[in-house]
């Protein structure tokens, strides 16, 4: 799972070095989804996550950005910085989806490794 997380995070690296900060996440993610589909990796995007609430699936407009490899969850944002409640998202995200690892990636920043933040198990490493 990590050598995945290092594929994307590279990948997301080399979208922010050509693009820069300060573009929509929508421009984001589809460059993200370019790069790592020209690495060869298996990506979906905007996949429904609907909600079990008292044993019944609803949907409720839940979308995450990215799951790659059908195993590691990609939240793109162009945020000033990441807060806490898009950390709080990607927990459930992981908890519905039955997934360990998911990155919340903020391309808003100078250098990108200041805007990647690692959630596994559903909680921040």
């Amino acid at each position: 799972m990590n050598a995945l997380a290092h594929r994307v995070i590279g990948a997301a690296i080399r979208v922010h070095k050509e693009i820069g900060p300060g573009m929509l996440e929508s421009a984001y993610e589809a460059c993200l989804m370019f790069e790592l589909l020209s690495d060869q990796l298996h990506v979906e995007r905007q996949i429904p996550i609907p909600i079990v609430y008292r044993g019944q699936r609803l949907d409720c407009g839940y979308r995450i950005d990215l799951l790659v490899n059908g195993e590691l969850v990609v939240e793109v944002k162009s945020v000033e910085r990441v807060a806490a409640v898009h950390v709080s998202a990607m927990r459930s995200y992981l908890g519905f989806l039955h997934r360990k690892l998911g990155l919340v990636i903020n391309f808003n920043v100078k250098w990108l490794k200041d805007g990647i933040t690692r959630v596994v198990n559903g909680f921040p490493e």
